[in-house]
C-alpha cells in the first residue's frame, strides 16, 4: 500500500532550499481524491480586527515545513508510509468581501471532505475555522479541542458585526456545528474587554482551562481531562499559534505573554493520539510580525505533529 502513497522530495537529492515550496515537500495535487489527509492553505485574514498579516501564513509555513523530516521520533511513525498525504494548494478566498470569503472557504473544504480526505488546514486568522467547521460538521455537532490564548466566543465587534477572529466559536455553537458540552479550550489568558467576557461560553458548558490552571496541573493531566470531555465521538482540533508564548512565536496578530512553551505544545498534540479526529488546523501565523522565521517553523512543526496523529488514526482505521 505505502508504495502507492505520495512521498516527500528526498533532501539528499534536492536540497531543502530548492524546488517549489509545498507542505512537507509533498507533491502538489489539484484534488483530494485518493488522499487520506489533505494539507491545505487558507490565505485569508478578513476577520482580523487589529494586526493583519495572517493571510501570508500558509506560504511561509510551506517554506519552513521543508525542515520537517519523514519520521516522528517519539511515535516511531513514518506518516507517508501509513497514509496518503499531499498538498492540495490553497482554497479560493476573497480578500475584500468577508461573507463571500467565508463561503469560498467552506466550499473548498467541503470538496475535500466529499472526496474522503481529512482536512489539515493552515490559516489565516481564526475566523477561517468557522467555515471549515461548516464543512466537516455535516453529520452533526462535533467536539472541539481548542488551543489558544483567547476564547474567541465574543458576540459582535464594531457595532453588530458577528464575524471576526474573536467570534468563530460562538457562531459555531449557535449554528450547532459544535456540542458545547464537548468543547475544551486550553491556555486562555491575558487581559479581556470586560469582567464577564467568558460567561456566555461557560454558560454553554464549554470547559475553559486558563493558563494559570494549566501551569499548576501540567500537560498530562490537562490532556487527560480534554480527552475525557470529547470522548470517542468525532472531534476537531484547532491550534492558534498565539497559544505559544510570543518569546517563541512572535509572528502573530494578537500576542499574549505567558503562553505554552513549544515543548508543552508538542506534548499536548501528541496526547491527541487515539481520538476520533475529523480534521485540524493551525492558524494565526502572521509572517509580517515574525522574527527570523521563528513562528513559521513553530507552525510547521505543529502541523507535522497533527499530521502524524492523523496518520496514525488512518493506519488504525485500515486494520
Amino acid at each position: 500500500m505505502s508504495d502507492r502513497f505520495h512521498q516527500p522530495i528526498d533532501a539528499a537529492k534536492v536540497p531543502r532550499f530548492a524546488g517549489h515550496a509545498t507542505f512537507m515537500r509533498l507533491p502538489a495535487v489539484s484534488s483530494a481524491a485518493g488522499l487520506d489527509i489533505a494539507l491545505v492553505g487558507i490565505p485569508w485574514d478578513g476577520g482580523t480586527t487589529n494586526r493583519a498579516g495572517a493571510r501570508h501564513g500558509p506560504r511561509e509555513v510551506r517554506n519552513y515545513s521543508s525542515l520537517m523530516r519523514s519520521n516522528h521520533h517519539v511515535f516511531r511513525t513514518e506518516p507517508y508510509k501509513v497514509a496518503n498525504i499531499a498538498d492540495v494548494g490553497d482554497v479560493a478566498v476573497n480578500p475584500i468581501d468577508l461573507l463571500d470569503g467565508l463561503k469560498l472557504i467552506e466550499s473548498g473544504i467541503s470538496e475535500i471532505v466529499a472526496q474522503g480526505a481529512l482536512p489539515l488546514s493552515v490559516g489565516g486568522d481564526h475566523l477561517t475555522t468557522l467555515p471549515v467547521l461548516r464543512a466537516v460538521a455535516s453529520k452533526g455537532p462535533l467536539g472541539l479541542i481548542h488551543f489558544d490564548a483567547h476564547s474567541d466566543t465574543n458576540d459582535t465587534y464594531f457595532g453588530n458585526n458577528p464575524y471576526t477572529h474573536g467570534t468563530p466559536f460562538r457562531r459555531a455553537i449557535e449554528e450547532k456545528l459544535l456540542d458545547p458540552q464537548r468543547v475544551v479550550q486550553i491556555g486562555i489568558r491575558g487581559s479581556i474587554y470586560e469582567p464577564h467576557e467568558h460567561d456566555w461560553a461557560l454558560q454553554q458548558g464549554i470547559r475553559i482551562i486558563y493558563m494559570e490552571e494549566f501551569a499548576e496541573r501540567g500537560p498530562n493531566a490537562v490532556m487527560a481531562e480534554a480527552r475525557s470531555i470529547v470522548g470517542d465521538l468525532p472531534t476537531y482540533v484547532t491550534f492558534d499559534i498565539d497559544s505559544i508564548d510570543p518569546s517563541m512565536a512572535p509572528g502573530t496578530g494578537t500576542p499574549e505573554i505567558g503562553g505554552f512553551t513549544t515543548r508543552e505544545a508538542q506534548q499536548m498534540l501528541r496526547l491527541l493520539d487515539g481520538l476520533n479526529l475529523v480534521g485540524a488546523d493551525v492558524v494565526e501565523v502572521s509572517p509580517p510580525f515574525d522574527l527570523g522565521g521563528m513562528t513559521s517553523i513553530v507552525g510547521a512543526t505543529m502541523v507535522f505533529e497533527l499530521m502524524c496523529v492523523m496518520a496514525r488514526q488512518v493506519e488504525r482505521n485500515r486494520k
